[in-house]
C-alpha cells in the first residue's frame, strides 16, 4: 500500500504547528524539511514551489515534511521577524529526525524568506548535509552569517526575478563557493520569475536532477 501525505501537528515554542507529512517506507531513508515564504506576504506550506518542492523529495523516495510557520493556516501563535520562525523550523526539525531516527541523510529547503530561515538553521544544526535555496533574497537579507557554510548545497533562481537581481544572487553563490569542501550548484531557471509562476515543472527538474545526484552518494 502507498504511503499517504499526512496532516501532522508538531509541537512549537508557541504552541502547535500544523504540517505535511510524507515518511517513506524505505529504512534509513533521507529526510527533509522545507520551509514558505514570508507570511505577510501570504506565505503559506501550500504555495505551489513549496508543494513541489515537497513531491520531488517525496517522489525520491525521502521522508518528508512542511510546515506552516506560527501564525499560519491553523499554526498557533502570530508572525516573529524570523526569530520566531527559526524556532519553529528547529521544532519541526526535531519532530522529523525523531520520526526518522535512521535517516541518512538530513535536508533543509525553503523558497524565499524560507531559504533564509533554511540557512540560518544550518549554521545551528550539524546534522544537515544539503540544502536547497529557492529564490534567496541577498539583497534583503543580510546572509552573511554563513561564513563559513557548512555544508553543500544548491541554489535555484529564476532569471526574471523581479525581486532579486542576478548580481546579488551570483555573489552570494561566489562567496560561498571560494570556502574549501563545499559546492554550490547555481542554477538559473530561463524565464521564471520569482514565485516561478508557470515555471514550476523546471523547477522540479532542476531540484529532481540536483538531489539525484546527491543522493547517489549513499
Amino acid at each position: 500500500m502507498e504511503s499517504k501525505i499526512l496532516e501532522v501537528f508538531i509541537p512549537g515554542p508557541a504552541g502547535r504547528l500544523e504540517g505535511k507529512y510524507f515518511k517513506s517506507k524505505k529504512k534509513t531513508s533521507p529526510i527533509a524539511l522545507i520551509l514558505h515564504p514570508h507570511p505577510e506576504y501570504g506565505g503559506t506550506m501550500n504555495n505551489k514551489v513549496v508543494v513541489e518542492t515537497f513531491n520531488v523529495f517525496k517522489d525520491n523516495n525521502f521522508s518528508v515534511c512542511r510546515v506552516n510557520f506560527r501564525g499560519v493556516g491553523r499554526s498557533d501563535g502570530r508572525f516573529d521577524n524570523g526569530q520566531g520562525e527559526l524556532a519553529d523550523a528547529a521544532a519541526a526539525l526535531d519532530w522529523i529526525e525523531r520520526e526518522n531516527f535512521d535517516n541518512s541523510q538530513c535536508w533543509i529547503a525553503g523558497f524565499s524568506f524560507g531559504s533564509l530561515i533554511a540557512m540560518q538553521l544550518l549554521m545551528r544544526r550539524p546534522e544537515i548535509n544539503r540544502f536547497v535555496a529557492i529564490s534567496p533574497q541577498p539583497n534583503v537579507y543580510d546572509f552573511s552569517f554563513l561564513s563559513p557554510c557548512p555544508t553543500s548545497g544548491t541554489i535555484i533562481y529564476g532569471k526574471n526575478d523581479e525581486l532579486v537581481s542576478f548580481d546579488s544572487v551570483n555573489d552570494l553563490m561566489k562567496r560561498l563557493n571560494s570556502q574549501k569542501g563545499i559546492s554550490i550548484d547555481f542554477n538559473t531557471i530561463n524565464d521564471a520569475n520569482h514565485f516561478f509562476s508557470k515555471s514550476e515543472i523546471n523547477l522540479a527538474k532542476t531540484l529532481n536532477k540536483y538531489i539525484k545526484k546527491e543522493t547517489a552518494l549513499y
